[in-house]
């Protein structure tokens, strides 16, 4: 069972964990220096929890104590309880959602366990965007796919704006990083996944012809403002257009990605 300590200093060290999470860049290096990420919310809280991540520590207010007492039963991390006026002394914001916690990170698995018995994955390229990364493992998550992969310089999904956005999906959909950017399309292929690329080349066909019949699908999705590299786009073994009205020739890619999702998961 946690233990609960109730603090009043929001300086006190036992806090480190929860610092400056405005601050892009400190907790990209704290996080990745401590190999932690954080949880914000009852839900998202609980929901890594289930996943089998292991507390560090819960940070969180008074009221929010009962609604999280299995969880806090189940744990032996420390539970620091403040009010909400100094909890927003230490993190830079006002935590309106009551409760956070401190989880360790665990290794990232091999792309082939990732797609073992998957039909269904998104293939993420420059996704640089916490919130569209966030969004586009919901949007998967909701629609039926199995898993994600990114490229190397995609946004981390256990970042707390990542993992606050997909409200959890990213603790239930298997990802992880390609280890092979180039050849990334071409080694799908050879593991028996079609790879459709959402693009706007002249020879792009409607999503929905793009998937008919595809039995082991691998949706491919570049990052925001350019889109997919020339080399994915050729790579790919089909290429993918949502139609528009007249005057729109694009979508937000977490829009985009959910009308895919959907359509994809129809196929």
């Amino acid at each position: 069972m946690a233990v609960i300590e109730h603090v009043t200093d929001p300086a006190d060290p036992r806090l480190g964990d929860y610092r400056d999470l405005r601050d892009v860049q400190l907790r990209r290096h704290l996080e990745a220096e401590h190999g932690l990420f954080l949880a914000e919310g009852e839900k998202v809280v609980r929901r890594a929890v289930e996943g089998g991540h292991v507390p560090r520590s819960f940070l969180m207010a008074p009221r929010w104590l009962d609604g999280l007492a299995d969880v806090l039963d189940r744990s032996d991390a420390p539970c620091y309880v403040l009010e909400e006026r100094l909890a927003e002394e230490v993190t830079g914001f006002h935590v309106h959602r009551g409760a956070l916690a401190s989880l360790e990170r665990r290794p990232l698995p091999s792309m082939d366990s990732v797609l073992e018995g998957v039909r269904s994955v998104l293939v993420l390229e420059d996704v640089v965007d916490h919130t569209n990364v966030g969004a586009i493992f919901r949007s998967g998550a909701a629609l039926g796919f199995e898993a994600v992969l990114l490229s190397p310089r995609c946004a981390d999904p256990l970042y707390r704006r990542a993992v606050k956005v997909a409200m959890g999906a990213v603790f239930a959909l298997p990802w992880t990083r390609l280890p092979d950017w180039h050849d990334a399309l071409p080694s799908l292929s050879q593991r028996g996944f079609t790879t459709v690329a959402l693009t706007l080349a002249d020879d792009a066909v409607d999503v929905t012809e793009a998937v008919a019949g595809v039995d082991r699908l691998a949706l491919v999705l570049g990052g925001e403002g350019h889109g997919l590299s020339e080399r994915w786009q050729a790579a790919a073994d089909r290429r993918a257009v949502i139609p528009m009205a007249a005057g729109i020739d694009s979508l937000n890619v977490a829009a985009a990605s959910a009308v895919a999702c959907y359509v994809a998961a129809r196929r």
